[in-house]
């Protein structure tokens, strides 16, 4: 994947035609099909694999009537980009000269990537002779294949190439084929978003995701390295990062910013909040992609006087079997105060600090007005995602955080308005820890959420961790939370008992509550994000074991996914010899979760940068789950900085800018 362009296959490397194979560029299925046979048969692939999130390689034998003994004497190796080019080589080590016959069929439908996703291609279209390889036009779109060299027969019925290719003794030949996408008259790319999405309450809808220029956008983050006792967490980071360099994507309206997508094959385009996870999970790498991600979403918000005035807008998302869908720009609105606080403190320049704060203050405008003013005993509470909908319990904490954050935001930039924010803050902390916790006699647990009429819906699921997220102040400090302490240390039990870590990571609902399925995607499966929250957020607090325990998890199940982990996979209990079972409509690869992985590796570091302070803490866990480590090529004040953590858990900074003290 380099969007706006990916190619899909299985580990052969044969494009079928058949589920989502094929290459794709602006949202359309530009090749669907493209079978190599040699010698009169297929070759036998054995081994596909990629190479780099943008590439993928597969190699295979020809085997030729004739031949003697189990040694072939042909082998093939092909090589294929994001954006559908190829390069296929057949190497002999014969020691006489070979003919062989190669020939390479082609198909497409052109369908947009939506269709095709949800099981609803188009027809194969007919090919014609297109100079050296063929050409088919469909609905304001032509897609052609050259190659190199020339074919020496072209069938545009079959879609067929033909070489007979000829290998001296331990020569080889290469095939070159170069796919492309035009538009004819009122052609346009289709929207790459997620399929099916759910309008969004108000009179602007999310971007369905916008096309990107056909440059690639350069890395927005510092080359980081992660160098520890156990080498599958050093494949994690380099995975997760290069899966993100894959979903990279620019601004149509300014292209010098970018964003990172949601992910393949359902959001391949902007989703705000993901995004600003993202970018958030991704700080300790550099402000870049924060701060350009920010002036993307601040283009995106509604400017209209009224009730939705500040609001980012974003689509609906399903909650689970307990909660109607709630609203992803609600959320995104919430975080984008918070993730320029946060970049702030690792370095964002005052100047892109003073660019953005008039859409944060927009956003905590927007946050004010939309608390229940109505006077019942539910006023302050943030419904989600409209007037008269449930008051969520994750949805509280953002709105806690972003008050918060916001506010230490404004006192910074020496603008008005910060003590109403921690009045409101303060207020809302006292009204949720009577009203959100639901006692029981095991302790107590948060409620999920309060229906419009004061209800408390008492399931427990991962999102209660966002509870434990409270966001960084200065001075190496977090913010206070929703929960006292007594409460967080009951919620950290909770989330480490069996019933919600299946021993990968966090469920998203409870095994023993009502609902449950380990495929529900917001009922059961393990979402990483969500585990990832989990993680920083127990460090922070201190329950350094359970935070521990989610990292191993995690990290194992990683190596069971070739350490490209999907946004999410079944929450079945883990058992001895076991692996976690993919989920059919993972995203993969995803956003949050290669961030997510990340965040989980930097967490076990405990950095908490103070840079307007010119101090930066370092906090390991005092038993890391990763043994000795060394993380290198991050980026704190823009200058590089790097971090040592021994076995015993002690921190040593071997790399900092100029001036940075290291904070008690």
């Amino acid at each position: 994947m380099a969007l706006p362009s990916l190619a899909v296959s299985s580990p052969t490397g044969q494009l079928t035609g058949r589920g989502l194979d094929g290459c794709y560029r602006d949202g359309r299925r530009i090749l669907s099909r493209c079978e190599v046979r040699a010698a009169g048969g297929e070759p036998l692939v054995v081994q596909g694999r990629l190479t780099g999130a943008d590439r993928a390689r597969f190699t295979g034998v020809i085997r030729r009537a004739g031949e003697r003994g189990p040694d072939p004497e042909i082998r093939m190796e092909r090589l294929r980009s994001a954006d559908g080019t190829e390069q296929i080589t057949f190497h002999s080590s014969a020691a006489r000269p070979v003919r062989l016959p190669v020939e390479i069929h082609l198909g497409t439908d052109l369908a947009d990537l939506g269709a095709v996703a949800v099981g609803l291609p188009g027809p194969e279209l007919r090919a014609a002779v297109h100079g050296s390889g063929l050409r088919w036009s469909g609905r304001g779109a032509h897609a052609t294949v050259t190659a190199t060299p020339a074919p020496q027969d072209a069938l545009a019925s079959a879609g067929l190439l033909r070489w007979e290719l000829e290998l001296p003794p331990g020569g080889r030949r290469t095939i070159e084929l170069h796919p492309r996408l035009e538009y004819g008259p009122g052609g346009q790319p289709a929207p790459a978003g997620r399929v099916g999405r759910i309008p969004v309450p108000g009179p602007r809808t999310a971007p369905t995701g916008p096309r990107a220029r056909s440059e690639r956008p350069p890395r927005s983050w510092s080359a980081a390295r992660l160098e520890c006792d156990d080498p599958r967490a050093d494949a994690l980071m380099a995975g997760s990062l290069d899966d993100l360099h894959g979903l990279l994507m620019r601004d149509p309206a300014l292209p010098t910013d970018v964003f990172v997508a949601g992910g393949f094959p359902w959001r391949c385009g902007l989703a705000p909040a993901e995004a600003l996870w993202t970018a958030r999970m991704l700080l300790p790498l550099g402000t870049r992609l924060a701060a350009a991600t920010l002036r993307t979403l601040a283009r995106t918000q509604q400017a209209t006087p009224g009730a939705d005035f500040g609001r980012i807008p974003g689509p609906l998302r399903d909650s689970g079997p307990h909660a109607p869908p709630g609203c992803t720009g609600i959320e995104a609105t919430l975080l984008f105060p918070a993730v320029l606080a946060e970049a702030r403190r690792w370095g964002l320049p005052d100047h892109e600090t003073e660019r953005l704060l008039p859409a944060a203050e927009r956003c905590l405008q927007w946050l004010r007005t939309a608390t229940d003013p109505r006077g019942t005993d539910r006023g302050g509470y943030l419904p989600d995602p409209a007037p008269e909908s449930p008051y969520r319990c994750e949805t509280q904490a953002h709105a806690h955080r972003a008050a918060l954050l916001g506010a230490d935001l404004l006192d910074a930039c020496g603008s008005p308005g910060a003590p109403a924010l921690r009045d409101w803050a303060a207020d809302l902390r006292t009204r949720f820890r009577t009203d959100f916790w639901v006692e029981d006699r095991t302790g107590g647990r948060p409620a999920a959420l309060l229906t419009a009429d004061g209800r408390p819906v008492p399931h427990l699921g991962a999102t209660a961790a966002h509870l434990l997220d409270t966001g960084l102040l200065g001075g190496g400090t977090f913010a206070p939370g929703l929960l006292d302490a007594a409460r967080t240390d009951q919620l950290a039990r909770l989330l480490r008992a069996p019933v919600m870590d299946s021993g990968w990571g966090l469920r998203g609902l409870g095994a023993k509550e009502s609902g449950y399925n380990p495929f529900g995607h917001r009922s059961g499966a393990v979402r990483v994000h969500e585990t990832a929250v989990a993680v920083a957020g127990l460090a922070a607090a201190g329950h350094e074991a359970a935070a521990a325990t989610l990292t191993r998890g995690v990290l194992d199940a990683a190596e069971s996914f070739g350490h490209r982990l999907p946004e999410m996979f079944a929450g079945e209990q883990r058992t001895a010899g076991g692996v976690p079972a993919p989920h059919p409509a993972a995203c993969r690869p995803a956003a949050v979760a290669a961030a997510g992985a990340v965040q989980i590796l930097l967490a076990v570091a405990g950095l908490r940068p103070d840079v307007p302070a010119g101090t930066v803490a370092v906090r390991p866990l005092g038993n890391p789950p990763l043994g000795a480590m060394q993380l290198t090529g991050l980026t704190l004040a823009e200058q590089p900085f790097a971090v040592r953590i021994s076995r015993l858990g002690m921190g040593m900074v071997e790399e900092a800018a100029d001036g940075l003290q290291l904070g008690s």
